[in-house]
């Protein structure tokens, strides 16, 4: 099984930056994206009739919002966190017969901080479901999680420590959550890589010269990591701040 997350930072845009060109390519079973930043009504995709599609639209428009295209029928669909429809479009969570697949946005806490305790309640929140999903049948939960969790995670960690993003509260709800039963993937896999990134601020030659941080991941239940293969950072693929990360797993 295939996996794809993609923070794709404005899907409209991103299709027209070769969004349909890597879709093809690389035939996931499951594709997730993040910020897709649209209303309902607001693109056609051709992706074909392989894949059904799922989305959460935030109210708020050119905001927020995730989907998810899948080539195998769920057995359920929920929205939000508890069925509780959250005006952000955050997270879709997919129930297959083995697992679940959730796709998540995680709130930014600002520049200035100043939504760092809303951030915080949140990721309580959000363990607090995963758990829940975890007691029925194994999670894998992917998608933009805004935090990279080490210093090696990102480029220039002193000069960044305590920024959003990369404060010691949202860095220890990361250690929390993982400490609670989840695998950072690709760090089970390589847990020494460094210069490893998922986003790259648009300002002048960062992503050219590396300057990023992993900050998009998949996490999964402690119990399925036997049968993760590979997890790889597709950091060639353009068409927005942030590249896709891939899931293979047996």
């Amino acid at each position: 099984m295939k996996l794809v997350s993609w923070n794709v930072n404005g899907l409209r845009a991103c299709v027209n930056k070769g969004f349909l060109d890597y879709f093809h390519h690389i035939q996931a079973d499951v594709f997730c994206i993040q910020e897709t930043k649209l209303q309902q009504g607001q693109i056609i995709l051709d992706i074909g009739d392989t894949y059904q599609t799922y989305w959460n639209y935030a109210e708020k428009k050119g905001y927020s919002g995730t989907a998810i295209f899948t080539k195998t029928p769920p057995l359920s669909v929920y929205y939000g966190i508890e069925q509780n429809l959250e005006p952000e479009g955050r997270i879709i969570t997919l129930e297959f017969p083995s697992c679940y697949v959730v796709n998540v946005y995680t709130p930014n806490a600002k520049r200035d901080l100043s939504r760092l305790a809303y951030r915080l309640e949140w990721e309580d929140r959000f363990r607090a479901y995963l758990l829940n999903l975890d007691a029925i049948k194994p999670v894998i939960a992917c998608g933009d999680l805004n935090v990279a969790h080490e210093e090696k995670d990102i480029k220039n960690a002193k000069s960044n420590r305590g920024n959003s993003g990369f404060t010691d509260e949202e860095r220890n709800k990361m250690t929390l959550l993982l400490d609670s039963g989840f695998t950072d993937t690709f760090r089970y896999l390589y847990p020494d890589r460094t210069e490893a990134y998922t986003w790259w601020s648009y300002m002048p030659k960062v992503r050219e010269r590396n300057i990023g941080w992993r900050i998009d991941y998949f996490l999964l239940s402690n119990r399925l990591r036997d049968r993760i293969m590979d997890v790889q950072i597709d950091a060639h693929v353009y068409g927005s701040d942030h590249c896709p990360i891939v899931l293979d797993m047996a």
